[in-house]
């Protein structure tokens, strides 16, 4: 009998444990904002941003990347963005795909503008720029340009 009453204790203290996690995990995922809206940003590149990724102003959490897709015509990367209600954004804002240092993980960084018009829900940030290429810069300042001009210190022939 006494066993018992101790499995259901641990087993009731279990399921008070992960209650509180899912209250924090809820109350501190996605903007704390009453609702969102969709925008979409089309990237050349946008290497490991997954879904579900930050999207910052400011280094502030506004959003996230709920979608990408590929342009058949273009080939350009779309991507989808939810913006909390209570920021609106200029209708000549920028986006950029940023990482959190040299191995961190890829965000959208937006640079509001300042225009008077905002842009409207399901709207298009114009202004975007690509995620940087590590493995090819490190490369280019490791091996030179391939310009045909040598990297410092080897001599130049």
């Amino acid at each position: 009998m006494s066993s018992n009453l101790v499995e259901t204790l641990i087993g009731a203290v279990v399921v008070g444990v992960a209650a509180v996690f899912l209250i924090f995990a809820y109350s501190n995922v996605g903007p704390a904002t009453g609702g969102s809206y969709g925008l979409t940003a089309r990237f050349d590149r946008i290497d490991g941003l997954p879904n579900g990724a930050d999207v910052r102003i400011s280094g502030i959490k506004v959003g996230s990347v709920t979608g990408q897709t590929l342009d058949p015509k273009t080939f350009r990367a779309t991507v989808h963005l939810s913006i909390a209600n209570a920021i609106e954004l200029p209708d000549d804002s920028s986006a950029k795909v940023a990482t959190e240092g040299l191995l961190g993980g890829a965000y959208i960084a937006i640079e509001p503008g300042g225009s008077d018009k905002n842009l409207g829900h399901d709207g298009e940030i114009k202004y975007t720029q690509s995620s940087v290429d590590m493995m090819s810069l490190i490369s280019r300042a490791v091996f030179g340009s391939g310009d045909g001009t040598a990297p410092a210190g080897t001599g130049g022939q």
